[in-house]
């Protein structure tokens, strides 16, 4: 990996690594980032990579090469300028909040102000806070304050009224991790950053020559949700109480119409994809607030250097300008975005109507690629055994046709095992691919069962069938069990089933914080740990604890998710096949997620138990999918899972 990464930067093409948990691949991309001429940037997904990174990768690395090179290289981390405490926000934080407050969620004076109250008590420890720290960063605060608390004292890179015309410019924390950040050799960041980078015509991160990706499955998501937008009746709401003063009566008043409009629109359109436009409702409603967002921008106008109130003003405008921007987008009805609505089913009452954009392909080959060398790393890069998926959803082009179903897919891949560690990287146009295999012995370490005797799921929740055959699994390990759902509901009839049937602890995700879960899985030996899609990736439980993870269904996209069906629908329309290229990559990729917790490390050993006979029994898509896992010894037969796991519960 380090040959392949020094090579493609010296020819300037673009890299695809794929590198198992425990290969050491973020050393195996720093190293050769160190003989870079220029700034390098890393981008990870998770805050614990980017946490590894800085406080043990880097500085390891850093001590190690020092002799080599003659110097100690350095490095930086850049985040969101909402991460940072913002001096201008600080001064008003603990005033008395006016009827036409500024901040969001701002509480009555009753429950805030003074000593007595909770967050009252936090944005004192805030301002003391503010007094002797030198970076601003909100995690380097301990113990930290809830996201209430930080909103009245950070200020989102929209709102920022910038450094020349902010009375606390020269003393700005995250202006000063912006210098920190040009001034290193390598640079840290993560995919939200880049991603609004991107779309920002590359302004925020320094220039570089190498950028390095990593996790880099996640990235098309990211980029999407940034290029999501909005609208919500509260929004509204509190971007015309932020504009008030600087706009007249009447615009105020049409934003008041505007959000009343989108209330009755949002309560009168069912959730869901919006197939044929906006409903009359929905379009009264948008119409009227671009017309009085237009109007409230004219009257704010330019903000000059010396206004009076150039933050305050700045984040009225911001705050139009992105309502005005939403529903222009919506109106213009494009076909390259998606809108829906979205209801809360969990109490809240949330409602919002949603734009994103059918697909970031063509975003991420206009803003990712172009004066710079990009290798793009994951555990999970190849699914049916190729990189072809992974490169198109980049916006790198494929190096095969693109197939329109399944089967041909599954015709087309290579054999399981036939990418190996150490061979030469396959090249593609302008990108070159390179697996570098695991240190794991799949075959040896671990077992993947699938029980192709239970009927095809059909109903949500966990079928009669499926819920006896987990019991028996768990059962034969007596315990040392990740449960991965495909839904809460099933997740808890999971959890109900073995708390009746069985003496095992069962921690059920929602019932307590998921870091403490997760801890007192990894301690008691015998515990069941179930749970949903946020426990499919970034749970990492090596040894005796998780030996058994059992997977109920295949974790194809769920019909009403509006941007998966959405683009499923446009192959569909173009002459391909939308579930082939749409629900399968996704599946394939959740999957190898799920299953990836399994082995940790080179002492692990488990089964991997998938409840859907669809993995054994689909024709095409099934082999697709299993050549997108790692190499397990792989069976149908419940007497050699049981055995197995029976004598694992016995070591």
């Amino acid at each position: 990996m380090v040959a392949a990464i020094d090579r493609a930067v010296k020819e300037r093409e673009h890299l695809l690594v794929q590198a198992g948990t425990g290969t050491g691949k973020s050393l195996a991309y720093l190293t050769p980032a160190l003989l870079v001429d220029g700034p390098v940037v890393v981008s990870t997904a998770t805050l614990a990579l980017q946490n590894q990174l800085v406080e043990h990768d880097l500085p390891r690395l850093a001590e190690a090469v020092e002799p080599v090179l003659g110097r100690r290289p350095t490095f930086a981390v850049l985040k969101g300028r909402h991460h940072y405490l913002c001096l201008a926000k600080m001064e008003h934080a603990d005033e008395e909040a006016p009827t036409d407050t500024l901040f969001d969620d701002a509480p009555p004076k009753a429950q805030w102000l003074g000593e007595a109250g909770k967050l009252g008590k936090q944005i004192q420890r805030l301002r003391a806070w503010s007094e002797k720290t030198t970076t601003g960063d909100r995690d380097e605060l301990d113990p930290g304050v809830d996201e209430t608390a930080w909103r009245q004292v950070s200020m989102p890179a929209r709102d920022c009224v910038g450094a020349q015309k902010c009375p606390y410019g020269a003393e700005c924390f995250a202006e000063a991790s912006r210098a920190r950040a040009r001034e290193a050799d390598i640079v840290v960041t993560n995919h939200s950053l880049l991603a609004v980078d991107m779309l920002a015509d590359r302004h925020i991160v320094p220039p570089h020559k190498l950028l390095v990706i990593d996790e880099a499955h996640e990235l098309a998501d990211r980029v999407s949700s940034a290029a999501q937008a909005e609208l919500t009746p509260d929004a509204i709401e509190r971007s015309s109480r932020r504009a008030k003063p600087f706009i007249p009566p009447a615009t105020a008043e049409q934003l008041a119409e505007a959000a009343d409009a989108l209330t009755v629109g949002l309560a009168e359109t069912p959730a869901g994809r919006l197939t044929g436009g906006l409903p009359d409702l929905l379009r009264q409603s948008v119409t009227l607030l671009e017309a009085g967002t237009r109007a409230g921008l004219t009257a704010i106008g330019d903000i000059k250097g010396d206004d009076p109130d150039p933050v305050r003003k700045q984040q009225a405008k911001a705050s139009l300008s992105d309502l005005s921007d939403t529903a222009q987008r919506l109106l213009e009805e494009s076909d390259f975005d998606v809108a829906w609505v979205e209801k809360s089913d969990l109490g809240s009452g949330r409602r919002a109507l949603v734009v994103a954009p059918l697909s970031v392909a063509g975003t991420l080959a206009q803003g990712l690629y172009e004066d710079r060398t990009v290798v793009a790393t994951s555990a999970t890069l190849t699914l049916g055994g190729r990189f072809d998926t992974v490169a198109r959803s980049l916006g790198l082009p494929a190096s095969a046709p693109v197939v329109p179903s399944a089967r041909s897919a599954v015709a087309e891949t290579a054999a399981p095992g036939s990418l190996t560690a150490g061979a030469p990287p396959t090249s593609g146009d302008g990108w070159t691919s390179l697996d570098v295999g695991s240190p794991f012995d799949y075959p040896k370490q671990g077992i993947l069962y699938v029980a192709a005797h239970l009927p095809r799921p059909a109903a949500s929740g966990l079928p009669d069938a499926a819920g006896e055959e987990l019991l028996r699994l768990v059962e034969a390990i007596g315990g040392r069990t990740l449960g991965l759902f495909s839904s809460r509901k099933a997740a808890t009839q999971a959890a109900e089933l073995l708390r009746a049937r069985t003496d095992l602890p069962i921690l059920l995700q929602g019932e307590e914080a998921l870091p403490l879960l997760v801890r007192k899985f990894r301690e008691v030996k015998e515990s069941c740990l179930f749970g949903v899609m946020s426990l499919w990736q970034g749970v990492d439980v090596p040894g005796e604890a998780c030996q058994l993870v059992v997977i109920d269904r295949l974790p194809f996209p769920r019909p009403d998710e509006p941007l998966a069906a959405a683009r499923s629908a446009a192959v569909d329309a173009a002459g391909g096949s939308g579930f082939a290229s749409v629900s399968v990559p996704i599946a394939a990729i959740r999957l190898a997620q799920g299953v990836g917790r399994l082995i940790r490390s080179t002492g692990d050993k488990g089964v991997v138990a998938v409840l859907d006979s669809r993995l054994e029994t689909a024709r095409g898509y099934g082999a697709f999918l299993r050549k997108s896992l790692p190499p397990f010894w792989y069976t149908t037969k419940p007497e050699v899972a049981l055995g197995a796991l029976q004598r694992l519960g016995k070591s």
